[in-house]
């Protein structure tokens, strides 16, 4: 299969967006399927561009598996919609793929199977007789007796759940329990023989089995923690808060552990969009410097869409870059002037003294009102705006609509847009007060800017 590197990628997605051209029409121009393009251009608008980045793991376990299957389901979706929901880079073909195995099997068809080659080792022989096989008049009384418990014994190990599929397939430790439940009834010696365990093996995982989970405490806080925050975090703000309690963990193992709870950051980066007007004059100031050393002293903003049963919502924060802080925020059903111009004087409320923040926006019509530049210059602020194209020029506040969206967003069902007002309240609440920021040390925004004031 070919490679395509990120910045082609970006190159025709930018070029969809901004020419207006169709996918056959693009891939006509860049040499490529128009297939492909088509699932580059929905990745991207799904997950920005994580979309279109490339991806280091293509493992999937049965649960996820199940979940795009259940999701594409209730939501209606195509297989390629529900690829692009999920940035499945296989396409479509994957989905359809994992339907066939749940239709043909169920759930337990989804689980992976074994990668690499078979074992080169040829299976052990169950004897290896020096001399001819006796007929069975003239094998004693004791060697049929043993052939047939060996037999008996092979069946009730077979009969084991976990043990079907054969020993190469189950693990040891599996395999150790079934022997253990079985050892009342049968020799310890055929069991071993028929599980193709070692004596020494088999005794190291039956003392592991009788000290019981080591971990069971940490498992708990773990599952706390996840849940918490309903799912939002992954293993490393979990080891991070689970240190912020006294309970220092190296963040493998968390990952370890939460892989065998089933434990997964529920977080997809998802669609990002920007209201856009004409090209301005005004100047990049920011130049993506997003590090500002003190409070209040450089801002992003920018206007974000939701769709809730046909009715949209529209989102104008402003960020403090400081600490990652949303210092105010308005909403309205409709894009107006309003939206941005209540949007700024709350945050302009919050200033004291001489700060005068830069406040960075891309070049949509609302930063180029003229009420707006007179706002700014009033109070004494510098107006900073992205070049015409470049999402990554404002890509802190891209970076927090993402978050939003993936954490809150895609994560609830909402009736009607009231709901998801109230909804918003107090996801932004959460984000401001509670939702820590391995950046920020372990804190979250509010909690840094306190600790930064105090020093």
């Amino acid at each position: 299969m070919a490679k395509y590197s990120e910045s082609l990628k970006l190159e025709v997605v930018q070029k969809y967006q901004a020419a207006g051209l169709g996918y056959a029409a693009l891939a006509k121009l860049f040499g490529i399927n128009a297939t492909v393009v088509r699932r580059w251009v929905e990745h991207f608008r799904e997950h920005g561009l994580d979309g279109v980045r490339k991806k280091h793991s293509d493992y999937f376990s049965a649960e996820f598996k199940l979940k795009v299957l259940r999701q594409a389901e209730r939501r209606e979706l195509s297989n390629r919609q529900a690829a692009a929901l999920f940035d499945l880079r296989g396409g479509g073909a994957v989905v359809a793929k994992w339907r066939r195995q749940y239709d043909e099997g169920g759930a337990q068809a989804l689980h992976p199977k074994p990668r690499g080659r078979p074992p080169m080792k040829p299976p052990k022989p169950k004897a290896a007789p020096a001399a001819p096989a006796k007929a069975d008049d003239q094998r004693t009384l004791e060697e049929l007796r043993e052939e047939n418990e060996l037999l008996r014994t092979e069946v009730a190990y077979l009969k084991k759940p976990r043990c079907l599929g054969s020993s190469q397939t189950a693990g040891s430790a599996q395999r150790a329990q079934a022997v253990l439940e079985l050892r009342q009834h049968h020799p310890l010696r055929m069991l071993l023989q028929v599980a193709d365990l070692s004596r020494s093996t088999f005794y190291y995982q039956a003392k592991a089995l009788a000290t019981g989970d080591k971990h069971a405490g940490l498992k708990a806080s773990i599952h706390a923690v996840y849940a918490r925050h309903k799912g939002r975090y992954g293993y490393r703000r979990i080891t991070t808060e689970l240190g912020l309690r006294g309970q220092a963990v190296n963040h493998k193992t968390v990952q370890r552990l939460m892989r065998s709870l089933g434990l997964k950051s529920l977080v997809r980066p998802k669609r990002y969009r920007s209201y856009r007007g004409e090209m301005a004059s005004t100047p990049n100031l920011l130049n993506r410097e997003f590090h500002a050393a003190r409070p209040n002293e450089k801002w992003v903003t920018d206007v974000t869409e939701f769709n809730v049963r046909g009715k949209k919502l529209y989102l104008s924060p402003v960020m403090d870059l400081f600490n990652g802080e949303i210092v105010a925020y308005e909403m309205n059903e409709r894009p107006l002037f309003p939206l941005v111009g209540n949007m700024l004087k709350n945050a302009l409320s919050r200033l004291t003294g001489q700060q005068a923040p830069l406040l960075h926006s891309d070049q949509g019509w609302q930063y180029q009102m003229a009420a707006y530049r007179q706002r700014l210059a009033d109070r004494g602020l510098k107006q900073s705006m992205s070049r015409k194209g470049n999402c990554l020029d404002n890509a802190a506040m891209e970076s927090f609509f993402g978050t939003l969206k993936s954490e809150f967003f895609h994560l609830n069902e909402f009736d009607n847009v009231q709901q998801l007002r109230q909804g918003l309240r107090r996801y932004i609440h959460y984000y401001n007060h509670h939702r820590i920021k391995l950046k920020l040390k372990g804190l979250s925004p509010v909690a840094y800017r306190a600790q930064a004031l105090g020093a």
